[in-house]
């Protein structure tokens, strides 16, 4: 048995050649690829030619693109490119989770999607800009901020109003999961002095009389409901309104949200309200709410 042993570890094949990693096929880095995350595909990609072809193979891309990616391509993607280039960027998944994954404006800029880079679970935030707003349009209430901390690139300030009523809606595919809605606001109004960002609360007031109420409402019967004083100044606050389920993919939902504080025994102003959030049930902890 020791003989037999040692003659077959002095044997040619065995005694002078030891595999390296350029000897795995590559078949099975792409199913070892199929179990990480896209950052860590990325970073082995550069370990040599079979590993970057593995990570361009649209098996292991077209595996961490959520179900409702083709959706993502026609309503984001598409109104972004050529007609020449829309096929040849179809046509690569690893492409297409790259795009995906930046903050990508659609529907004239008022609303914006993403990928979430490890998971690729979408995430959507919308512009004051495509809600209807009681009195948007009158600068005696409201006035429009530019912003380079806002995705839109300017924010909406309230100076002061009687009944404040904003709405918005969205019909989107989403990928089946738990959702939260957030709106992100703030009170107090930003301004620069002496070089440094500071906030202005003069005209900060109504707010703690009466809650404001935040709802949602979904196409198939779901809502929620949540009220709060709002009473944290001078910093961006993700005020959280509820959540929904969504069980079927490849179906469109409409997701409606609303933020009212409608009781005319007293005005309230100076508050910012700069975008609302939609996001996975398990990524609202990223953001600063309050319930």
């Amino acid at each position: 048995m020791g003989a037999a042993s040692s003659s077959i570890s002095g044997s040619e094949p065995f005694g002078r050649k030891l595999c390296g990693l350029e000897d795995v096929p590559e078949n099975c880095i792409t199913a070892m690829f199929m179990y990480m995350e896209p950052p860590e595909i990325c970073l082995l990609a550069s370990v040599n030619k079979s590993f970057h072809r593995a990570s361009r193979s649209d098996a292991v891309w077209e595996h961490k693109l959520p179900c409702n990616y083709k959706f993502l391509v026609r309503r984001i993607l598409e109104d972004q490119q050529q007609v020449g280039e829309k096929d040849k960027l179809i046509r690569r998944k690893k492409e297409i989770y790259a795009r995906l994954c930046r903050p990508n404006l659609f529907d004239a800029g008022t609303k914006e999607a993403w990928l979430d880079k490890r998971s690729g679970k979408v995430c959507l935030a919308i512009s004051p800009k495509a809600m209807n707003i009681t009195g948007i349009d009158d600068r005696r209430y409201w006035e429009h901020l530019s912003s380079g901390e806002s995705r839109f690139g300017s924010i909406s300030y309230l100076r002061q109003i009687w009944w404040l009523e904003a709405v918005g809606n969205i019909k989107f595919e989403f990928a089946p999961g738990k959702y939260s809605i957030l709106f992100k606001i703030q009170l107090g109004k930003p301004i620069r002095k002496c070089g440094r960002k500071t906030c202005n609360l003069d005209q900060v007031h109504g707010w703690g009389i009466k809650p404001v109420r935040f709802q949602l409402s979904t196409s198939d019967g779901q809502c929620a409901m949540s009220e709060r004083h709002l009473e944290e100044s001078g910093r961006w606050v993700y005020h959280h309104v509820g959540d929904f389920v969504v069980e079927n993919e490849n179906s469109p939902v409409w997701v409606k949200f609303s933020m009212l504080q409608i009781d005319c025994t007293h005005t309230k102003g100076g508050l910012c309200l700069d975008c609302v959030i939609i996001c996975p049930f398990e990524y609202r902890g990223k953001y600063t709410f309050s319930d």
